[in-house]
């Protein structure tokens, strides 16, 4: 089966380092470019289900929730099995995590296992893996804080100068027209 290079990474990041946050961005970057691709629709059900597990495992119940929801949304329209994914126990895991998450035993993180099916796609995880010295199936490192509240440490400045020269541009558009 031929799958992105993206894709393939998205599911060592999940799996293995628990990077969600960078599960997001590879997977985001590569939809962007190929908006068109037949699994377009997964890629954005595949990325809000890292950024909903993100923002559990950060404690963000409310924004979980929704992420969460719209994954399984997307996800239950979508032919997961097509990128090697089961589906039906992947659909279980995350409808029984929306449950859970609805009282208060169920709101504290576990990680959440894609079940691979399709050997070729194992495979290149594995080889993934061991090029980057990771463990399949790791448990997320807690005590990380680099890790676990990534998005608040990131360098930003790019795209704050971006909204502040769109914002200024058009400023200097309406100042022209009045």
């Amino acid at each position: 089966m031929s799958v992105p290079d993206a894709y393939i990474s998205f599911l060592v990041e999940f799996h293995a380092s628990r990077d969600l946050f960078e599960c997001h961005e590879l997977l985001e970057e590569h939809w962007k470019k190929h908006p068109e691709h037949p699994h377009a629709d997964l890629w954005v059900g595949l990325i809000q289900l890292a950024v909903g597990l993100y923002h559990q495992r950060r404690g963000n119940v409310p924004g979980a929730r929704k992420m969460l929801a719209q994954a399984l949304h997307r996800l239950e329209k979508g032919p997961l099995e097509q990128l090697g994914i089961d589906k039906q126990h992947a659909l279980e895991q995350l409808s029984g995590r929306l449950r859970d998450m609805e009282s208060p035993e169920g709101l504290d993180y576990k990680d959440l296992d894609l079940r691979i099916l399709d050997s070729e796609i194992a495979l290149l995880c594995e080889k993934q893996c061991a090029l980057g010295g990771l463990r399949w199936g790791s448990p997320s490192p807690m005590h990380e804080a680099a890790l676990i509240h990534r998005h608040t440490l990131r360098d930003r400045s790019d795209v704050i100068a971006a909204r502040r020269a769109a914002y200024e541009a058009k400023q200097q558009k309406r100042d022209r027209i009045t």
